[in-house]
């Protein structure tokens, strides 16, 4: 089984959030949306509802941010 990046979505008070996606990106996490719920047995998730984790974890996992992070709050 395909193991994605993003574990299952927490159930919590809904953000709106307005913006425009490219349609190919959009298509995507439609896509990655339905995986994700058959690998984790959950409800299919707003596709929405993936942007916030996948920029989470996106943030999380890049070293030079966070070397430049560092770097900036020694200043």
């Amino acid at each position: 089984m395909t193991r994605l990046k993003l574990g299952a979505i927490p159930d919590d008070k809904p953000v709106k959030v307005t913006m425009e996606l490219p349609a190919p990106l959009h298509r995507d996490l439609v896509a990655y949306a339905e995986i994700l719920a058959r690998q984790t047995g959950q409800p299919l998730t707003d596709p929405m509802k993936l942007i916030v984790p996948m920029l989470e974890r996106f943030i999380a996992t890049d070293r030079e941010f966070a070397k430049a992070r560092r770097a900036a709050g020694r200043d």
